[in-house]
């Protein structure tokens, strides 16, 4: 299995990394040089410049307008937009109910949703998580019943909805049977957010970010029409969600920014007049980090070359999520523990603290969330057991 790049897969790597360098608008690249905080506009912004550029979906197919890029093109593309800071584009219709569709879907649903998800036109949410149904996401409970009359009626409420205040249209695994199996019963609707009966109450994180939201849904009315792939059939589907879902999560381009800054506050930063860097216990903590990413990095690469000869992804993806993740963490926890009290600096005006650190106290109590989302890291260390070393798991 060949893993290194090609001359024009590096080349394209160059082109990658200067079109972003020209493309990226003057107020999001000083964001995007501290890794600050991106509002929704710029987010948006951002996906229309990338829709522009034809890179906004980079895995769709061309006949539902992808760029037509290889495997390991897309992933060439995706760690340069990470290696840059570039706000990143809401993964829940680019990267989750797209596909889905495009797999799943009816023609009708084809024609209606995808070209304004790939446009920005509309912006989608995930509705799976609920207050006892998180990881163990087959025990959900949120109703979708028959009203004879062409509609399902919804009861239920979902929480964790990632910025569900800003989104047209939420995805939503609902429990159409109770009477069989938890997995057999669950159907896949979509939801226009506007429909009588759904509400959003947002709440605040503890690094002040407004990403979560929880959603309720009163006798809600949804067309059977919305209805994705066949009735009580919803968990093959909400799995492969899942799966790409973990393997977005590690993030190795995230991850090689993390500890790119963890270096330069290290730099900046002096502890009994020498600076941190050049204390031997802090190096030997970057450096085990930075040993722990290329493991990661090699996965990664392992995992594209296996999709370039065809091999789709399995329970390796659960590896990738389990040690991204930690990862990520990690690197905060350091960052944190170099900057002193400068840590307890998050809710301040900018300037308080130097700019490169004013993101990062935000930022490491939002990642505290990384090893639970997609699939809390006990779950995924319970698919390796059981898929890829065949050990019986309760």
């Amino acid at each position: 299995m060949d893993m290194s790049f090609s001359e024009e897969q590096l080349a394209f790597r160059e082109q990658v990394k200067r079109w972003i360098f020209a493309a990226m608008p003057a107020h999001i690249k000083a964001k995007a040089e501290v890794d600050g905080h991106f509002t929704q506009q710029e987010v948006m912004e951002w996906h229309r410049i990338l829709y522009q550029k034809g890179w906004a979906a980079p895995n769709w197919p061309k006949e539902h307008g992808g760029p037509g890029l290889d495997v390991t093109s897309r992933f060439i593309l995706g760690e340069e937009l990470e290696m840059a800071g570039t706000p990143g584009l809401s993964p829940f219709g680019l990267k989750m109910v797209g596909p889905l569709l495009i797999q799943f879907g009816s023609d009708e649903q084809k024609q209606r949703f995808l070209p304004k998800i790939l446009s920005g036109e509309d912006v989608w949410c995930q509705g799976y998580s609920e207050p006892n149904a998180g990881s163990d996401l087959a025990s959900l409970r949120m109703s979708a019943v028959d009203d004879g009359g062409g509609n399902f009626v919804l009861n239920g409420q979902k929480t964790w909805t990632t910025y569900a205040q800003y989104a047209d249209w939420i995805f939503c695994l609902v429990r159409t049977d109770p009477d069989v199996k938890k997995q057999a019963g669950i159907s896949f609707l979509l939801v226009d957010m506007k429909t009588p009966g759904v509400t959003v109450k947002p709440f605040l994180t503890t690094g002040g970010t407004p990403a979560f939201c929880e959603t309720f849904f009163e006798d809600a009315v949804v067309p059977k029409s919305l209805l994705v792939g066949p009735l009580h059939g919803g968990w093959t589907m909400a799995k492969a969600l899942l799966g790409h879902e973990r393997t977005m999560i590690a993030a190795v381009g995230v991850c090689t920014r993390a500890i790119r800054r963890m270096k330069s506050i290290a730099e900046q930063t002096t502890h009994e007049g020498r600076p941190l860097i050049d204390d031997p216990a802090f190096r030997a903590k970057i450096a085990r980090h930075e040993i722990k990413l290329e493991a990661v990095r090699m996965a990664n690469y392992r995992a594209i070359a296996g999709a370039q000869l065809g091999h789709a992804p399995g329970a390796e993806s659960s590896i990738l999520k389990i040690c991204g993740s930690e990862i990520h963490q990690q690197c905060f926890e350091i960052a944190m523990e170099m900057m002193g009290h400068h840590s307890l600096a998050w809710f301040n005006e900018p300037g308080v603290i130097p700019a490169q650190e004013q993101w990062i106290a935000s930022a490491f109590n939002y990642n505290r969330a990384t090893t639970i989302y997609g699939g809390s890291n006990e779950i995924q260390r319970n698919i390796i057991a059981k898929h890829i070393l065949g050990l019986p798991t309760r």
